[in-house]
């Protein structure tokens, strides 16, 4: 592997750590605090070309390479997970989807007008009742016609109050179960499907979180995705992507954390000289600092599996479990380094450890993604060695792949 960045994959790097700074940075301490979120960043970062950074340009993207993508991750966490969360639904688990997945007229119909940041998407798979167990799945799509009437909820979805296109999914026959559930594009303004903003979140305060409701809710053929009974293994493949784009943003969250911790221990004065000079301080410090280069590395890695178009399930897993659990150790010990100061929100080390501690739940659990790595490596798991243009289509049948997204 080259580690080295090409000059293309440096020009997203600045252009989104120059907009990031100069258009949320400043302000984003005071939208946590009210738990504000501001739909004309969205609007910025489709101007920018952002929210089509991966996708071919013949479908309105900028046509860059996963290395890219996952360059932008990591700059907008550095300043705050909710921009990555809008890297993580709107393209990871929804326009990938839609590029791998959709026909020719659904990519014209939709895709096009997501990778140009014209209309905003998002993914809907969690249920009040259904999490991991992606076949508990509730919601039911009725055959009626030339369509299926929709029924059910979806809890804990990203940009409910704010998208324009949700990717949900439904079981067609819940005696399936994994093999019934079938995918479908809801749009907003359809008869029938409301949505609402949950509050009282402990991280991710500036970003939007909320419920579908689907409540006889006509959609005609042309919006189905796949087959019927596809929906599981479309589900996981998009699961791929959006825990490859959590992984990421992980990596910019430890490097704000070790910004911020080295920055207070060289400031901070303590029993006559810099805290940062007591050996404790350091091994905190230094953890960090292992910790980051270890997931940039297991980032990288996964990342160039993508551009080469190669199953990629356990190296994104290894790369997501890993480098979340490093940004929450990172943010409880950037805290500890800040004393009670980092108790308050007058740094920003708290927020960090607030967002970081919904990562190790959302797009499989910790414990997911330790049954994963533990079954590859007693040989109890095996992906197909695919190779594709694309991410492979094929290989997610496994209903032990479990997921929470």
């Amino acid at each position: 592997m080259n580690f080295e960045l090409t000059d293309e994959q440096i020009q997203v790097r600045d252009m989104v750590r120059e907009f990031a700074g100069r258009e949320v940075a400043p302000f984003i301490q005071e939208w946590d605090a009210k738990g504000e979120f501001h739909r004309d960043v969205l609007t910025k970062m489709g101007e920018l070309g952002i929210l089509g950074l991966p996708i071919p340009e013949e479908y309105g993207g900028s046509g860059f390479d996963y290395v890219s993508l996952a360059l932008a991750c990591d700059e907008l966490e550095y300043v705050d997970t909710f921009l990555r969360v809008v890297m993580s639904v709107h393209v990871g688990l929804n326009s990938l989807a839609l590029l791998q997945w959709g026909t020719e007229e659904q990519k014209q119909r939709w895709l096009v007008p997501q990778a140009k940041g014209e209309k905003i998407a998002t993914f809907g798979l969690t249920e009040p009742n259904a999490g991991s167990d992606a076949g508990a799945i509730e919601s039911v799509a009725k055959r009626d016609g030339d369509g299926y009437l929709l029924n059910g909820a979806k809890m804990w979805i990203s940009l409910a109050a704010v998208a324009d296109h949700f990717l949900v999914f439904a079981s067609v026959d819940r005696a399936q179960k994994h093999k019934g559930l079938t995918a479908f594009v809801i749009e907003r303004g359809m008869e029938g499907f409301t949505t609402a903003t949950i509050k009282g979140k402990l991280g991710v305060r500036a970003g939007n979180t909320g419920e579908l409701a689907f409540n006889n809710v006509r959609v005609p053929l042309e919006n189905r995705i796949g087959d019927e009974g596809e929906g599981f293994k479309i589900a996981m493949s998009c699961i791929d992507q959006g825990r490859f784009t959590v992984g990421a943003g992980a990596v910019g969250l430890t490097r704000a954390c070790l910004d911020a911790s080295v920055a207070y221990a060289n400031q901070r004065q303590a029993f006559g000289a810099p805290i940062g000079k007591l050996q404790l301080v350091q091994q905190m410090i230094a953890k960090m600092v292992a910790g980051h280069q270890a997931s940039r590395l297991l980032t990288m890695q996964a990342a160039e599996l993508k551009n080469r178009g190669i199953r990629n399930t356990r190296e994104t897993s290894l790369m997501k479990w890993y480098g979340c659990d490093v940004a929450l150790q990172s943010a409880d010990d950037a805290i500890q380094i800040h004393g009670s100061y980092g108790f308050s929100n007058e740094y920003p080390v708290e927020r960090f450890w607030r967002n970081s501690r919904g990562a190790v739940i959302y797009e499989g659990t910790r414990e997911v993604h330790t049954i994963l790595q533990a079954e590859y490596a007693l040989g109890y798991r095996q992906d197909k060695p695919l190779r594709c243009p694309q991410p492979p289509a094929v290989g997610y049948e496994d209903p032990t792949a479990l997921a929470a997204g």
